[in-house]
């Protein structure tokens, strides 16, 4: 009966090792097409977007003034695009997100320019949106972070 006990106590002590690799690592994850965007994100620690199961998380994508530039929709139109593509490469749309997390250095003056950009690339019926104001992002010119979840779409 000992031989038993043994032989389960080892067991029981074994199956941490043998169990699987967490989520993230079991993830697709897809990292920048662009050589520089991929450096930054090797360097920082952080991916484009990750899927894990029927769920894409993509990271924030800072919409940034450029020099002389006072239209605020024009970062916006980057940021949206660039957005746009991660979602494609990721194997979905527009349609697809749910969720949207936004970071504003300035909410009053910021809100009526993104709303306008974003509901040219999102139809009814909306995502669930957060915005939040921050004191600053990272670069320094920029003026929103633009945080996503979209699902992929079902398989037919």
């Amino acid at each position: 009966m000992n031989v038993v006990r043994l032989a389960t106590s080892l067991i029981l002590l074994a199956l941490p090792a043998l169990a699987t690799a967490g989520a993230r690592q079991q993830a697709t994850v897809l990292l920048s097409e662009d050589p520089e965007g991929r450096k930054i994100e090797q360097e920082w620690g952080f991916a484009d977007a990750v899927i894990t199961g029927d769920t894409i998380y993509l990271s924030g994508v800072v919409a940034g003034l450029r020099p002389g530039e006072t239209d605020l929709k024009l970062p916006y139109e980057r940021a949206f695009a660039r957005i746009g593509a991660i979602l494609k490469r990721c194997g979905a749309s527009w349609d697809d997100v749910v969720d949207i997390t936004s970071f504003h250095t300035d909410l009053t003056s910021q809100m009526p320019a993104i709303v306008a950009v974003k509901n040219k690339y999102i139809v009814a019926p909306p995502p669930a949106w957060t915005a939040i104001g921050v004191s600053r992002l990272i670069p320094d010119n920029g003026i929103t972070e633009i945080k996503m979840v979209a699902k992929l779409p079902a398989r037919k």
